[in-house]
């Protein structure tokens, strides 16, 4: 697979808060992405989750379906459980002849609650550590099995999001858990995005592009703030935006030969930031990058 660049649908409407870009129609959005260049979306709130359907929409705008989130509750989930649950949202993936299925722990996730702050997220004791990459390493190569490769995303407000948690993870699983790379989320936790792709170089399976505004991060974590009252006060933007040389950070992944999607992935309030003017901004950004790096 050659390097390409899709997007988000959060840029005009979030799952999380649903007031943001409420309003936006799924075909606007579609629309607005593929004009500003992008070759495929991930998949969102409005997205239809019947491949027909949505194989025929995206086919509209000459787009690709990227992957999707999947938020798993391993800590509470047996592996038959889960594997159960993720069905459906396994085979759209299969159907739409993805590469890559995003992957996230939710348990005790506190990413969705604007009342607690983020610093009040979940941690595991060493019990919950090895149930969760136990069960994470059955899941990933059940997901090879069904052509998938599992992008395991850390998150804030989720059980791990701290560098010396993905280590730990990536430590205690097997090659079968790949890593996603999102640049703002490990800014955010305070992590170096140039070491994390050089030394889980066989393990990165995806990117997502996410530039963050310093100021904004730490005013959020001086007065303690949820990670959605951070989003609502413009902690993400799109590449080029923000804080995140990603000229060195695309060519970090070029060293590592990395093939597959940058993802652009910045929620902010579409009142305040202008997805089409926003999205065009990351895409060109990133397409500069590339073509100097990949050619």
């Amino acid at each position: 697979m050659t390097l390409e660049i899709g997007i988000n649908p959060i840029t005009w409407s979030n799952d999380d808060l649903p007031e943001l870009g409420g309003q936006t129609s799924l075909e606007i959005c579609l629309s607005e992405g593929a004009r500003a260049g992008y070759q495929g979306f991930e998949l969102g709130n409005k997205f239809p989750r019947q491949s027909e359907k949505l194989g025929s929409i995206l086919d509209a705008y000459s787009l690709k379906m990227v992957s999707g989130w999947y938020g798993a509750g391993l800590l509470q989930h047996d592996v038959d459980e889960e594997i159960s649950l993720m069905q459906e949202h396994l085979k759209l993936h299969q159907d739409m002849g993805c590469q890559v299925m995003v992957f996230a722990e939710v348990s005790g996730s506190v990413q969705t609650k604007r009342n607690v702050p983020v610093s009040q997220r979940p941690v595991m004791n060493d019990e919950q550590w090895k149930i969760l990459t136990n069960r994470l390493n059955r899941i990933a190569l059940y997901l090879n099995d069904q052509g998938l490769q599992m992008a395991y995303h850390y998150h804030m407000g989720t059980v791990i999001e701290q560098r010396h948690e993905v280590d730990r993870l990536m430590a205690e699983t097997s090659d079968a858990v790949g890593l996603l790379v999102d640049t703002g989320h490990m800014h955010f936790a305070g992590g170096d995005n140039l070491e994390l792709i050089k030394d889980y170089a066989a393990r990165v399976t995806h990117v997502h592009c996410k530039d963050v505004r310093q100021l904004v991060l730490d005013d959020v974590k001086n007065r303690n703030l949820s990670f959605l009252d951070a989003v609502l006060n413009g902690v993400f933007t799109v590449p080029g935006d923000g804080c995140i040389d990603f000229d060195q950070v695309i060519q970090a992944l070029k060293t590592i030969d990395y093939q597959g999607w940058l993802v652009v992935e910045a929620e902010q309030d579409p009142a305040v930031a202008p997805p089409f003017e926003y999205a065009s901004k990351g895409y060109n950004h990133l397409n500069t990058l590339v073509e100097k790096y990949y050619g």
